[in-house]
């Protein structure tokens, strides 16, 4: 195992420090001969113990929060010591990472969430997402986009309830100890005198400024939002950044509850700005409103459980790829090697052809849960993989998304032993590009993601929740929580929760070095928006990996038939937190990553 490890090392160093180099440029917006020359070329430090391209995990006693940013992980921590519970100081967080990084979440979007409660010793699942508003049909959709269309990823038709506000408070009836006045008072308080902006959240900011203003005649009205970010132009890393708007919205939620949101002043704000500019999205779609308890899933994978949630989100597509991939002992290759990297990405290919033609709102279709989940399927696409080529196309199986996607993920546990795993998201970018009149906050644009063939368990329904991105994950060990973790970032959520758990389970590498080592993402085959043919897929796809990556393994892996592209941004390979629990002497160990501006922090 030492010896994979250092080999490990040795082939990812360079490259992790490249990336982090790379986004801090585009973050400060400088170009390359501004900078000192050194950013181009120096490899990592030295480290007494580790690989030496990471850093030490955090060790605590009582509680830890690993969120994007750190001051939402400090409000996190300081609401832990308040007394609060994991759920109290996870819902703080996630509403302080509504303020400080809107490019990836906010209570305009949705929320999903996996809590392991001690005292139940049970683990819960909540699916927070929204639906489709009840006044649009599927024909009335089709020809809002056009013959051959697709639903836009701006403006008012992929704009879905945000469910958000409603999981928090079901989360806080049943998990809470303080006051919600109380959760919410940190980012309140930001929110109305500011807090300074970290880099790479203004790096995003710079993106979506870009791009909202190439689309802004597609939005429909783009003013409330350039307004609330982008007044001076995007907000730059260290610039103090203020959203009174937003800090008046939390105190009406704070004094009034869920309802100020969906049955309040707030819901009819909404429909107001909707009517307005042409929309679809009335009261009545959020007075009907409410979030599901669901049940996690779990799947074995050497000695460990790996647990996500059930569609409409991907959850199930981690755990597809993990009953392929442990018919195949992948320790026996180093961990950067051509043959894990192949391994890998055939088993993600398989699992995504099955979610893009299965995965959907389970209250309109039958999900084939037991066969796609069960042992015997994963060893029938595992033997669909050649050891040796990129098979050029798979397809689902026969019995029974990607793009781009800006998120947060968080996790936070407390002394008594509750682990919380979240994940929030607009979807893409920062969302539609709508906020609606002096609330502060933007509408997600997670409509997107349905299909428009009216055959597809996916298309488009009125009251319909769309296909989603966003999943949690949780590990088991020996019937105890170990590990509470994510990775944000589209359709690189699943893989890169595969690739973690590879990492710490066959490689042996602790927390930090799991989120730190270099990552792929494949991109291609057939989506959840589709039809139900596919047409026009690319079902190679493209195999993206980070520089950590040797260019031995590259040119390997474009020898076996594979479209391999090299990527130094960090953007694609999504965003990792993650707490770990020892189960004899209940010590946190928190990790976080480079590719964000987040912190672990502890107690």
């Amino acid at each position: 195992m030492k010896s994979r490890l250092a080999s490990l090392a040795m082939i990812v160093s360079a490259g992790l420090v490249g990336t982090a180099a790379s986004a801090q440029e585009k973050a400060d917006a400088a170009s390359v001969d501004e900078r000192p020359p050194f950013t181009q070329s120096i490899g990592a430090g030295g480290r007494p113990v580790g690989a030496s391209w990471s850093r030490s995990p955090v060790y605590a006693q009582h509680g830890m929060a690993a969120t994007a940013h750190p001051l939402a992980s400090q409000i996190a921590v300081d609401i832990l010591k308040q007394g609060g519970s994991a759920v109290d100081a996870v819902i703080a967080a996630n509403a302080a990472l509504g303020l400080m990084e809107p490019t990836g979440n906010g209570m305009g979007g949705d929320l999903f969430a996996i809590v392991w409660d001690p005292k139940t010793q049970k683990l819960y699942g909540i699916n927070g997402s929204g639906r489709s508003p009840m006044g649009r049909s599927l024909a009335m959709m089709q020809k809002a986009v056009g013959k051959g269309g697709t639903i836009p990823p701006f403006g008012h038709l992929p704009v879905t309830v945000p469910g958000t506000v409603d999981a928090w408070f079901d989360l806080h009836d049943r998990f809470g100890k303080l006051p919600m006045a109380d959760i919410l008072a940190p980012t309140i308080e930001y929110a109305e005198n500011g807090h300074p902006v970290s880099p790479v959240i203004a790096y995003y900011y710079s993106a979506n400024l870009a791009r909202f203003e190439q689309v802004e005649s597609t939005i429909g009205e783009f003013a409330n939002a350039r307004a609330t970010w982008f007044a001076n132009g995007p907000p730059k890393a260290g610039d103090i950044f203020r959203n009174p708007d937003l800090a008046n919205t939390l105190r009406i939620i704070a004094k009034g509850g869920r309802d100020a949101f969906y049955a309040g002043p707030i819901a009819r704000t909404i429909d107001a700005y909707m009517k307005r500019i042409g929309g679809d999205l009335r009261y009545e779609d959020f007075a009907a409103h409410d979030s599901e308890w669901v049940a996690p899933a779990c799947v074995d994978y050497r000695g460990t459980q790996l647990c996500e949630l059930p569609p409409n989100s991907q959850g199930f597509a981690a755990l597809q790829m993990a009953n392929i991939l442990k018919n195949v002992d992948l320790a026996q290759y180093e961990r950067g090697s051509p043959q894990v990297l192949h391994y890998i990405t055939e088993a993600k290919r398989l699992a995504f052809e099955d979610l893009a033609r299965f995965y959907a709102d389970p209250a309109f279709t039958d999900f084939p849960a037991a066969r796609l989940l069960s042992d015997e399927y994963g060893r029938q696409r595992f033997a669909l993989i050649d050891p040796d080529r990129a098979t050029p196309e798979f397809g689902p199986g026969e019995d029974v998304l990607e793009g781009e996607g800006d998120t947060t993920y968080l996790t936070v546990a407390d002394k008594d032993g509750m682990m919380v795993s979240l994940i929030q998201s607009n979807y893409r970018g920062m969302g539609s590009g709508l906020v609606p009149d002096g609330l502060g906050f933007m509408l997600q644009d997670r409509g997107e993601l349905y299909s428009l063939d009216p055959a597809h368990p996916n298309a488009y329904a009125p009251g319909k929740r769309p296909f989603q991105t966003i999943i949690p994950a949780f590990m088991m060990r020996d019937g105890k929580p170990w590990i509470s973790f994510g990775l944000m970032g589209g359709g690189m959520q699943p893989q890169g929760h595969v690739q973690v758990m590879i990492n710490l389970v066959d490689y042996g590498m602790n927390l930090q070095e799991a989120g730190d080592a270099a990552r792929l993402s494949h991109d291609g085959g057939r989506q959840p928006t589709d039809d139900l043919a596919g047409t026009g897929a690319d079902l190679l796809g493209v195999l993206s990996v980070e520089p950590g990556i040797s260019s031995d393994t590259v040119a390997a892996l474009g020898a076996m038939g594979h479209k391999v592209k090299v990527d130094g941004t960090g953007v694609i390979f999504g965003g990792y937190q993650a707490i770990m629990r020892d189960p004899e002497t209940g010590v946190y160990s928190g990790a976080t990553e480079m590719r964000k501006d987040g912190l672990a922090i502890g107690y």
